[in-house]
């Protein structure tokens, strides 16, 4: 039976940084990953940051430079024992070589060379997981390189996350993704004209596979010689092109969810959620949603609201699905029929741009720190009272109002 062909993504994935289009702050010449690729010197790492800007492709460089042996698993489906596996296959390749492998083993024992495991969607693996992983990434069994979407300060457990190094990828520009959609139409030998060019750079969102995925859904589609407009659109619109939670689907849908929050139609809200968790999202991605949305639209009008959301991600993220369906259905009916007020988020935002437009006004003498007979000398804390209706905002901008409570 013939192999149906790879994805069109897998197929122009570049092997080398000649092929590598952006992330220049980390791959251009000098940058930390052209050095280590450079030097084949690989430490623990984690890639971080949205789909389709290159966190496989750049594991996979590594993969071709490193001299160790390479493991590759998903934290979706992996578990510890996958993780044992592994670490059994160093001790064994030890043991070979009359070195056996001890987490207890002197510093001066002669330590095999290790392997180097990509672990996506790092974020997937729970604490106990991590927990398991931390002592062979300490002694050097492990070089461990994780990929997530998620913030790893939220994601990976301080102990592991201070072991490894943290490298941010940024959305691909339009430009680059341009780029991208050019060698891809070259790989399946059609044109696209510059309208779809720019369509598709638009639907893309920084994300090169979502731009791929349609160009080649279209041309298998419509098998045209060139790809326009109106093919990308009909495509888009096809019933059989599958859902992609991480593309243009993803970003509508969370919109919609919170936007039918702030306008508190519950019933719309809840439809959304549900049809973010039955399409795969993470519950945990929409319980940090609903933390941000208590403060920024319903802020002072329910001071209870933060609490409950924050009570929904500790309940989401300790229980899991199926059962923190309720949890995630409890907080959204609160937050969507709670009043709304958005006036703190507004009056810090305009108090940042005096910030950024001043700059660093001085502090007034009164309220200043005066831990020193010195500090006291020239006036620091002098007249300080801690009751008063005087501005205590610095002097360029005194009596400014930021904050303006309109419930």
């Amino acid at each position: 039976m013939q192999q149906p062909p790879q994805p069109l993504a897998e197929r122009i994935r570049p092997r080398d940084l000649s092929g590598f289009i952006g992330q220049t702050h980390l791959v251009g010449a000098g940058k930390p990953l052209s050095r280590a690729l450079q030097q084949q010197t690989v430490p623990s790492m984690i890639f971080w940051g949205p789909p389709g800007v290159g966190k496989t492709t750049l594991v996979r460089m590594i993969a071709e430079v490193s001299e160790k042996p390479f493991y590759n698993l998903s934290a979706v489906s992996a578990g510890k024992a996958e993780l044992r596996q592994i670490v059994e296959s160093v001790n064994g390749a030890a043991a070979a070589k009359g070195s056996q492998r001890s987490l207890f083993a002197a510093p001066e024992a002669e330590a095999p060379d290790g392997v180097i495991l990509f672990l996506d969607e790092i974020h997937r693996f729970n604490k106990a997981q991590q927990d398991f992983l931390l002592p062979y990434v300490e002694d050097g069994t492990i070089t461990l390189i994780g990929a997530t979407t998620e913030n790893p300060s939220f994601e990976v457990i301080s102990a592991l996350l201070s072991r490894m190094q943290v490298f941010t990828l940024n959305p691909l520009t339009g430009s680059e993704i341009e780029q991208i959609i050019a060698r891809g139409s070259a790989t399946l030998a059609i044109d696209i004209d510059e309208d779809a060019v720019a369509f598709l750079a638009n639907y893309a969102n920084g994300d090169a596979r979502a731009a791929l995925n349609l160009l080649e859904n279209a041309a298998r589609l419509y098998r045209a010689s060139a790809i326009t407009v109106d093919h990308l659109r009909e495509t888009l619109q096809s019933k059989h092109l599958r859902y992609d939670k991480t593309g243009e689907e993803h970003y509508n849908t969370i919109s919609a969810f919170i936007k039918s929050m702030r306008a508190s139609d519950v019933d719309a809200a809840l439809y959304y959620c549900a049809r973010m968790i039955d399409s795969g999202e993470d519950p945990k991605f929409i319980a940090r949603r609903m933390v941000i949305f208590a403060s920024e639209d319903i802020g002072m009008a329910d001071s209870k609201a933060l609490t409950v959301a924050n009570d929904v991600f500790r309940a989401v993220e300790t229980i899991g699905l199926p059962e923190c369906q309720f949890n995630l259905a409890q907080g959204v009916a609160y937050l969507a029929t709670a009043p709304k007020d958005r006036s703190a988020g507004d009056a810090y935002f305009r108090a940042l741009d005096d910030v950024k437009e001043h700059g660093n006004l001085a502090i007034p003498l009164h309220i200043r720190n005066a831990p020193t007979q010195l500090m006291r000398e020239l006036g620091y804390g002098q007249g300080y009272q801690a009751y008063t209706h005087e501005s205590m905002l610095p002097e360029a901008i005194k009596g400014r109002r930021y904050y303006r409570n309109e419930r």
